[in-house]
């Protein structure tokens, strides 16, 4: 466990985001104790405009798609006045239940366990699907998102965002100035344009948003600093000790997010 460096007022200024207005009205302890990796709450308000998630009708049916901890379950609750199934296959849905009953939204969230390949849910269940940092673990197979977007009522969307590379990488061997950190893991990362190639050729969805976040590398490099110093978890501050030494190597060449979004005919 580490030892808190700051303040919890210094916490809030060091991550107050002029992008993510929203996301700032949460309680910065609050997302770097349920953090599983980058910063889930800044990347689905960025998500967000291009899901159209503000249109979408009081009651709206979403499915949270590799939800971790649920924050993103919460957010979408709390944010879009939405009914949200929280499915996560990593997260006890018990454990996700106390944090979506103190979070005030066990009315409108319900944790399920569900694999990704494996979703008990009907045809034509949800009015939109979201996944934020989850979908390259289980969505690279071509033939995947055909399955998945059965779930979706005609019209209905599914937006995710992922870890990306500008390019994609040719070969079999990793960038030269990443070998040193590079993980086998990684080669699920990849561009906004094969992102856009891949569910197009499916004919599941016409892709409507498929593009890169601007300095998002820098996002991610400041939160991985603040939950290397700041988080409770010796595991976590490692996994984050970690991404800060991809990402200096990197320096912003390669890596970022990429977000996705497409609508079912």
């Amino acid at each position: 466990m580490t030892d808190s460096s700051l303040t919890p007022d210094a916490l809030t200024r060091r991550l107050a985001h002029p992008r993510h207005p929203r996301s700032n009205g949460y309680d910065v302890r609050w997302t770097i104790e349920n953090q599983m990796g980058p910063h889930a709450l800044w990347l689905l308000e960025w998500l967000a405009p291009a899901l159209g998630l503000d249109r979408l009708p009081p009651g709206a049916r979403v499915l949270d798609l590799g939800c971790g901890r649920a924050m993103t379950s919460v957010f979408l609750a709390r944010e879009y006045g939405v009914q949200v199934v929280a499915a996560d296959l990593w997260v006890k849905p018990g454990d996700n239940a106390v944090r979506i009953a103190e979070a005030g939204v066990a009315d409108r969230v319900l944790p399920v366990h569900a694999e990704a390949h494996d979703l008990p849910f009907a045809e034509g269940s949800f009015d939109a699907i979201v996944s934020v940092d989850a979908y390259q673990y289980f969505g690279t197979n071509d033939l995947y998102l055909p399955t998945l977007t059965r779930l979706l009522k005609p019209g209905g969307r599914i937006g995710v965002v992922v870890p990306s590379v500008r390019e994609e990488l040719d070969g079999v061997e990793p960038p030269e100035h990443l070998k040193e950190h590079w993980d086998p893991g990684f080669w699920a990362f990849h561009s906004p344009d094969w992102w856009h190639r891949n569910w197009t050729r499916t004919g599941a969805v016409t892709v409507e948003t498929a593009d890169w976040l601007e300095d998002g590398w820098r996002d991610w490099l400041l939160w991985s600093e603040v939950c290397a110093e700041e988080s409770p978890s010796e595991f976590m501050a490692g996994l984050a000790r970690d991404s800060v030494d991809l990402l200096n190597a990197d320096g912003g060449r390669l890596l970022g997010f990429a977000r996705v979004v497409g609508r079912r005919e």
